[in-house]
């Protein structure tokens, strides 16, 4: 027996985050659009079953008439760009529409998404809403560039004879960054046709995050260097421009304070000491405006303006020994 025609699969990458995966599929399960045309794909990075059993339970709740919602547990290379490459391998769709678990699509985000798929269109990038408060942290403004975001896996929608053509998602993304735009520029430099599709909307919550989140976060920047060297000009033109001179200013001017000190050359140490913290407060002034006052916050944002300069270029330095690349 021939299986039903699906139009549209929407692959749903997951990872220990049930309660947010729930309300992403309660949106996908009532879109305004023919229940038999789509399918949707939970990739479990992690397979648990509490997953499992939130993805079954929600399944037999569904009318007969679709839309099917199936679990694909990810057991082998994990990460978010791997899930997907599971995900969309496994669909019954000609295009394949991604999102986050930790989205919720509007009720007719299918439906726009499949109408800026015009037949001559290979890929599109909808819109992501990201409210914030008047006064956010710096992890929030941080996270809510995601909505100026060129292509986002957050909301696309992929020919699958697209993803063949290209081969998917570069499983050397290990985590959620660089990955969608690595797809991105293979895309434009096969002269595929990308566009934007501004009514395709998905609301993309912040969540909370702990202390000095921000230090951690600078591991991302180890995969600019893989992007840097598969697309080095369109790195360039619409990623960064050059390299970081006032991160790597910051940090010489720490290495030689700290390098001064241990040769007892204090007249070095002190000038170049003062330099380290000319830039530090000065990147930290940079980074207020527009912040939160809270005592808590400027506290997490002294200390991180201290440690984030050398932690990029200490990440950029791993990337470069990682994957042979030049300092982007």
């Amino acid at each position: 027996m021939n299986e039903p025609r699906i139009l549209v699969s929407v692959v749903v990458p997951t990872y220990r985050r049930p309660d947010l995966l729930a309300a992403c599929l309660g949106a996908l399960a009532t879109q305004a659009f023919p229940r038999g045309d789509y399918e949707v794909i939970v990739c479990d990075d992690e397979p648990g079953a509490r997953t499992a059993a939130l993805v079954s339970r929600l399944a037999q709740s569904l009318p007969n008439e679709g839309p099917v919602l199936r679990y694909l547990p990810i057991t082998e290379t994990q990460g978010p760009a791997a899930a997907r490459n599971a995900g969309w391998r496994a669909a019954r769709g000609e295009i394949i529409a991604f999102t986050d678990d930790d989205t919720i699509p509007a009720s007719d985000w299918l439906a726009q998404g499949v109408l800026a798929m015009r037949p001559d269109v290979h890929a599109a990038a909808g819109a992501i809403e990201m409210p914030l408060p008047e006064r956010p942290t710096d992890y929030e403004r941080d996270a809510a560039g995601l909505s100026h975001a060129e292509f986002a896996t957050a909301n696309c929608f992929v020919r699958r004879a697209a993803l063949e053509q290209v081969g998917g998602f570069d499983t050397r993304f290990e985590i959620a960054w660089r990955e969608d735009s690595d797809l991105h520029f293979s895309l434009l430099e096969r002269g595929l046709q990308v566009v934007y599709a501004p009514m395709a909307r998905v609301r993309h919550p912040i969540r909370p995050a702990p202390f000095a989140v921000s230090l951690r976060m600078q591991r991302k920047v180890m995969y600019d260097t893989l992007l840097y060297l598969k697309h080095p000009f369109l790195y360039r033109s619409r990623v960064r421009k050059g390299p970081p001179w006032f991160y790597l200013a910051a940090t010489l001017a720490l290495v030689a304070t700290l390098a001064a000190l241990a040769a007892g050359a204090w007249t070095v140490a002190a000038v170049a000491g003062a330099l380290w913290l000319a830039l530090t407060a000065r990147f930290f002034v940079r980074r207020l405006a527009g912040l939160s006052r809270a005592p808590l916050h400027l506290f997490e944002l002294a200390l991180t303006s201290m440690a984030i300069p050398p932690l990029s270029i200490g990440w950029r330095l791993v990337g470069m020994l990682r994957y042979g690349a030049r300092f982007p």
